[in-house]
């Protein structure tokens, strides 16, 4: 996802965030037997310094698998054999949906070619391109479900699978319904499935282990944060353990898991140290 198209629909999801979060408990720590995956966009801001040196630092404090959120100007060609390098497989990458229905045959192509199994959605749109505003109707969702359909059959006979992920808003509600609920009644299970940012989710006050509990079929990939409240009361990603997501019953409700990724969005300490920790904390989870 573009940064600022993320930044923006981040301020909206911590605005959801802070109205919304009930904090659940803290987890002692033990092993989840998945390769240990990261989204690239946690160090977005190493990789135009130094991308090849980023990649091989990820691998050397445990990172098996990466998600892409952009490609740096790179050939396909250029950044699988990059990742291959440094001993890592790229398995998923994001692109808002937006831009993702303007470049379908191209972004499909360079994901055939790098070798990815998922191609996710991080962003909805809005069923009037004119409509530049941050909230988001009932409508535009149902449209947004309608693409989702329409682009995962494209997807899905490319031999890959369309994901959406989310963030805050999705969990926001129209006339009692709740957005999230209508992209899970309204999406094809054989062409969509889900992305659960459990970070995000609990921050909008869910338990995200309700979700998986109900269908865990339709969320093979995860986003795994940790987040707190600031001194503004806006919930923000922090170091695995140091915040209010218990991971514990998230990930024994996650029975239909292939692949997760450690995402952490911000930072206080040296970003390869905060996901050095990150990564060892996910070893010793014990699920």
């Amino acid at each position: 996802m573009s940064n600022s198209s993320r930044r923006s629909f981040l301020k909206t999801s911590a605005a959801v965030a802070a109205a919304a979060c009930t904090g659940v408990g803290r987890l002692a720590a033990a092993p989840i037997k998945l390769p240990i995956g990261l989204q690239l966009y946690s160090v977005r801001e190493l990789l135009p310094k130094d991308f090849e040196g980023t990649l091989h630092k990820l691998a050397a404090i445990g990172y098996k698998e990466v998600e892409p959120a952009g490609y740096y100007d790179k050939t396909a060609a250029d950044f699988k054999k990059a990742l291959t390098n440094a001993g890592l497989k790229a398995v998923s990458t994001h692109h808002p949906l937006d831009m993702f229905r303007a470049k379908t045959d191209e972004l499909i192509e360079y994901a055939h070619n790098l070798g990815l199994e998922y191609i996710v959605c991080p962003s909805p749109s809005h069923r009037d391109p004119k409509n530049q505003s941050e909230t988001m109707s009932l409508d535009d969702w149902h449209f947004t479900a309608d693409e989702l359909n329409r682009l995962g059959a494209k997807v899905k006979a490319a031999g890959m699978r369309l994901g959406y992920h989310n963030h805050g808003p999705e969990f926001l509600k129209q006339d009692g319904v709740v957005f999230y609920d209508e992209l899970l009644r309204l999406t094809d299970p054989k062409l969509v499935v889900f992305e659960l940012d459990c970070g995000w989710a609990g921050a909008a006050g869910l338990h995200p282990e309700e979700y998986l509990k109900k269908t865990p079929e339709r969320f093979p990939l995860l986003h795994v944060k940790d987040m707190v409240k600031g001194a503004n009361g806006e919930f923000h990603s922090t170091v695995m353990g140091h915040g209010v997501i218990d991971y514990k019953p998230i990930l024994r409700a996650a029975t239909g898991l292939k692949h997760y990724f450690i995402e952490q969005e911000e930072f206080d300490i040296d970003p390869i140290e905060a996901l050095k920790e990150d990564a060892q904390y996910m070893k010793k989870l014990d699920v």
